[in-house]
């Protein structure tokens, strides 16, 4: 929201204003494109910056909503989330499939490209890092743009220097402050990260953990695939929201938001490695002193998920896969739950006595579900300010015709 709203006209632009909400708790996140400098040696300058802005855009693309721009720095992205708790299993899925998407987004774009340039020949050069960090903000608006300051402002961009490369060989990783970590809800050691330390002058010593990357990309391509299409699918029901996938995404997979929307849950634990919700995890969807057992068998933020659930009932257990897939359209997204057949003759049963019950519970939990999307929508808009525009691909320049990120 515009600190001035309602208040006076606002005052010229050469003078600062300082945002009424003082210091707030952030996480802040550099996304840099590394390799860049060098990639910019003997390269066409004009084909280099179409390339740039392409990559740029699909970077920022990936990283919002959850994270809002504050500045674009060169090759690197200055985001950033206003929240005093972190919740590690989305900041990770942020992260991840941001990197996921600029390898594919860098693949695509060589192959559309027939130009020969050096600029475009040289484009896998190109690689991506983040560094993330948790502190306290203070949002100023400087000749009608907003700046954010303060000594963990300098601390996330001084971690762009590090020894990574040098001390683990990692090309691809997120850089985790000790900070950041300590207000996730996840154990990244319990996750493989690696703890190292860097000092920097005038700051000191400063604790972090390495994400990485290039091995959760492996992860991604090596991993079965399961989806129940709806070909397959025993029942089904679509659901439109005008909210994006990422927002749909949280309320969905947050087991706090499930209680929350769902009808009859009374509370969602979580069984996972570090606490991270992904596939291998298990929730247990508690229905008073009953519980829905959800087991997680593949995971594709945000357009995906595909659990194995176990029903308990009064006739028997009922198992089938049920598939959550999330397909973006022009004004929001439109969720869609499949679920399979039971494999059994006696589950099959059992759910087909049970169908009527579970439309009722379904269209009911995803009512509630879209009205709080739609209030939460409204919330976000309400604190939205103005973000920094991208740069944009020449229409004419090397990657014309290919469609948008």
């Amino acid at each position: 929201m515009d600190p001035a709203a309602g208040h006076s006209p606002r005052a010229p632009a050469s003078v600062s204003e300082v945002s009424p909400h003082a210091t707030e708790s952030a996480c802040l996140l550099i996304a840099d494109i590394s390799g860049y400098t060098g990639y910019l040696a003997g390269v066409e300058l004009d084909h280099a910056q179409d390339i740039l802005a392409d990559l740029v855009g699909t970077i920022v693309s990936a990283l919002r909503p959850a994270f809002r721009l504050a500045k674009l720095e060169g090759d690197a992205a200055f985001t950033y989330a206003v929240t005093d708790k972190l919740d590690g299993s989305l900041l990770l899925d942020t992260i991840e499939r941001c990197y996921f998407g600029f390898r594919r987004r860098r693949r695509d774009v060589r192959q559309a490209s027939s130009c020969d340039c050096n600029a475009c020949v040289r484009i896998p050069d190109l690689g991506l890092k983040f560094v993330v960090h948790h502190g306290t903000i203070l949002r100023q608006r400087v000749a009608g743009h907003e700046e954010l300051l303060g000594p963990d402002v300098i601390l996330v961009h001084r971690l762009l220097k590090n020894d990574v490369v040098a001390s683990t060989g990692l090309k691809a990783y997120a850089l985790l402050s000790q900070q950041c970590v300590d207000a996730m809800d996840v154990d990244v050691s319990a996750l493989g990260m690696r703890a190292i330390t860097e000092t920097y002058e005038h700051i000191g010593a400063v604790g972090l953990w390495v994400h990485d990357l290039d091995r959760r990309w492996r992860e991604e391509q090596e991993r079965t695939r399961v989806f129940v299409d709806e070909g397959h699918a025993a029942y089904r029901l679509d659901t439109p929201t005008s909210a994006p996938p990422q927002v749909a995404w949280e309320f969905v997979t947050t087991p706090g938001r499930r209680v929350a929307w769902q009808l009859g849950v009374t509370g969602v634990e979580l069984i996972a490695s570090g606490n991270r919700r992904g596939v291998g995890a298990t929730n247990h969807c508690m229905h008073g002193e009953n519980a829905t057992i959800e087991e997680l068998l593949d995971w594709r933020p945000y357009d995906y998920f595909t659990n194995r659930t176990t029903v308990p009932t009064p006739m028997g257990p009922v198992r089938f896969l049920a598939t959550t897939e999330f397909e973006p359209t022009s004004d929001g997204t439109i969720l869609h739950q499949r679920f399979a057949a039971p494999r059994t003759a006696k589950e099959r049963a059992i759910m087909e006595q049970l169908s009527a019950w579970l439309d009722d519970v379904m269209r009911t939990s995803t009512a509630r579900l879209a009205q709080q999307l739609e209030e939460e929508l409204e919330r976000r808009r309400s604190e939205a300010t103005d973000e920094p525009e991208l740069p944009r691909a020449r229409p004419d320049g090397p990657l014309a015709g290919l469609s948008s990120p």
